[in-house]
């Protein structure tokens, strides 16, 4: 398993985490195994924005003893009153759901509490008008929420509240099919969610990832919008190279899933190459850099994916960025124009130019 560190707090995340979702559908002993078998592999987050009841108490039986040593994302918002998932935005029902969630979770506390799945300003007003907010902040003042974060697929909703400077944690859709404007989440233009993702970076917001494969439609050359499928390793490597991103939370159904999954980490490059979307990428989104790192190895030992996101995060306000970018070996200043990664660029990045730019803006 690989890791990375909250900038807010300085969990120790795992890049892929498991998402709730369908995790009840394989039974209860089929579940216990899928959530023993993360644990024993390095997972430590997990969504429980469950589709279902069931699982919570599977979840707190099972993991209890583990439980110092997760991340439980929790959502404020999500109601099983039926049996399945709902969604609600009273408070008084809220708390109501929040309690049970922990009582079957084994819990008395909350890593990361999650205003859920916010997409309308009617809906944001309501959840900073009605108290939802301000219960979280009570909660997270008396150490019974440790981060306040917001699940969103709106880059809008999420800038209004990366405003008020409470949240640590952004869980959003990132995937290329909404990147590139493909779908019902894919919400703002490229620039906008390519600003968001900055943003969260620069001011220390983590990511969890959600539908990292577009509801599985990427995955199937007859439903992908770009008419090829793509792979779960390409998808997961496309999320995971965003700024600000922590963890990737797939689905998954059991062991054979999570198996499949965590395959990730023994996989070639080659499987985790992404650069073919050069060729669906929209015309707005040519001679943008998404970090694939497709022009690799560069001839003078740039690495010319990590110095264009430093560039990047400086340019979006990021304060340590700079600081990162002198501490690499190799600098702009040491490209020597050969072109290579001009020609290998799926995104037809000018790279020499971006060189000679990114010199000049850092000094080196």
């Amino acid at each position: 398993m690989e890791y990375r560190i909250l900038p807010r707090g300085g969990e120790k995340i795992s890049v892929i985490g498991l998402g709730g979702g369908y995790i009840g559908e394989g039974g209860e002993k089929e579940m216990r195994k899928a959530l023993e078998l993360a644990v024993g592999r390095g997972v430590n987050y997990f969504d429980l924005a469950m589709s279902e009841a069931s699982p919570f108490a599977v979840y707190g039986e099972t993991l209890k003893d583990r439980r110092k040593e997760l991340y439980y994302q929790v959502h404020f918002g999500a109601e099983y009153r039926t049996g399945k998932y709902g969604w609600t935005l009273s408070l008084e029902r809220i708390k109501k759901s929040v309690d049970w969630q922990l009582k079957n979770l084994k819990t008395d506390y909350i890593d990361f509490g999650f205003v859920h799945c916010i997409d309308e300003e009617a809906d944001l007003r309501k959840v900073l008008e009605g108290g939802t907010l301000d219960y979280m902040k009570q909660l997270k003042e008396a150490g019974v929420m440790r981060h306040i974060g917001l699940s969103s697929h709106t880059p809008g909703i999420v800038n209004r509240m990366l405003d008020t400077g409470l949240i640590d944690m952004v869980m959003f859709s990132i995937n290329p099919a909404y990147d590139y404007r493909h779908g019902d989440y894919a919400i703002g233009t490229v620039d906008e969610r390519t600003a968001l993702y900055r943003r969260c970076e620069a001011e220390g917001v983590g990511i969890s990832v959600m539908k990292a494969f577009g509801g599985g439609q990427l995955l199937n050359a007859g439903t992908s919008p770009f008419g090829q499928a793509l792979s779960e390793y390409q998808c997961i490597q496309y999320a995971l190279d965003k700024p600000g991103v922590l963890t990737v939370l797939p689905g998954l159904r059991g062991t054979e899933d999570l198996r499949r999954l965590l395959g990730f980490f023994e996989a070639a490059e080659e499987e985790k190459d992404y650069s073919v979307l050069g060729s669906f990428a929209p015309r707005e989104a040519e001679g943008v850099c998404v970090y694939c790192n497709h022009c690799q190895p560069c001839p003078s030992g740039l690495d010319v994916g990590l110095i264009n996101k430093y560039y990047d995060l400086a340019m979006a306000g990021d304060a340590l960025a700079r600081n990162h970018y002198l501490n690499l070996e190799k600098k702009a200043s040491s490209c020597t124009g050969c072109g290579h990664c001009d020609r290998r660029c799926p995104f037809q990045v000018k790279q020499t130019e971006r060189m000679k730019e990114i010199r000049d803006y850092f000094g080196v």
